[in-house]
């Protein structure tokens, strides 16, 4: 369980495939604070991780998390948000993040709002996934509030402060994304489409 809140970014060292999994070796500031089996979200993406050498550490991704992910696009020298799993009993400055990735999603426009920045991000509309104005979603990791919701697309206006924090400052128009919905609103659909 995450919060959303980036901790640090990460810097992709290796990439080494064995059958369909990939390994990835990651370079970050909290390494020798972390354990073997301990859970770190990548761009949103909960990996485990399976070995610490210095300051890196190495995470692994299925098949499926390679496929519906943009985990498989990563090169060596690409930055990625991290955060590791929050502690029972700390304050919850984002919202409630499993990790578990729901889609892709494209950037397709940026825009200067004045003092924010308002991304505007496309994704394959299924029915399954929404999002409501003010509601929660997850962009790469990072917890955020929709400002603008349509059916297959919305936007997120970014503060000067997360822009700079997080990987959104690498952004362009055409970047993948990761994208999870809130929580409680997949349920609250799931529901519905039962009755």
């Amino acid at each position: 369980m995450f919060t959303g809140i980036i901790e640090t970014l990460g810097i992709v060292t290796k990439l080494e495939k064995e059958q369909e999994n990939l390994h990835l070796t990651v370079k970050s500031d909290f390494t020798n604070e972390l354990k073997i089996d301990q859970s770190v979200a990548h761009n949103g993406v909960c990996l485990t991780v399976v070995g610490i050498e210095g300051e890196e550490y190495v995470v692994t991704a299925i098949k499926e998390t390679i496929d519906k992910t943009n985990i498989g696009d990563l090169q060596v020298n690409d930055v990625v948000n991290l955060e590791r799993g929050m502690k029972l009993g700390a304050r919850l400055d984002g919202h409630i993040v499993q990790g578990h990735v729901d889609r892709t999603a494209e950037c397709i426009r940026i825009e200067d709002a004045e003092g924010s920045t308002v991304f505007t991000f496309k994704y394959d509309f299924d029915g399954s996934n929404v999002t409501i104005e003010k509601g929660s979603i997850t962009v790469n990791g990072v917890s955020l509030t929709v400002v603008n919701s349509k059916r297959d697309e919305f936007s997120v206006a970014i503060i000067p402060f997360t822009l700079e924090q997080t990987t959104f400052k690498y952004f362009k128009v055409g970047t993948k994304v990761n994208l999870e919905f809130d929580v409680i609103g997949k349920y609250v659909a799931r529901l519905h489409e039962l009755k």
